[in-house]
């Protein structure tokens, strides 16, 4: 189930991403959703190998945002 829950908040991560980036921007809102989505999945990972998660537990909604942000710097 946490997969699943890291996948919702991955979505909404995405729409916040897309309004939070400033200038144009070339990728469609598909490429953005899937931008949070991954961004969710490394904040979920990055959080329980630092110790802010307990295995099972998806990243809070701020780490998949700051995970899609950081995804789209790179």
């Amino acid at each position: 189930m946490s997969i699943v829950a890291t996948i919702i908040i991955g979505f909404f991560a995405g729409l916040i991403a897309k309004f939070l980036m400033p200038g144009r921007d070339p990728s469609g809102f598909i490429i953005m959703i899937i931008l949070g989505i991954v961004g969710a999945v490394v904040a979920t990972y990055l959080g329980q190998a630092i110790g802010w998660y307990h295995p099972g537990e998806p990243a809070g909604f701020i780490g998949a945002v700051v995970g899609a942000i950081t995804i789209l710097f790179v």
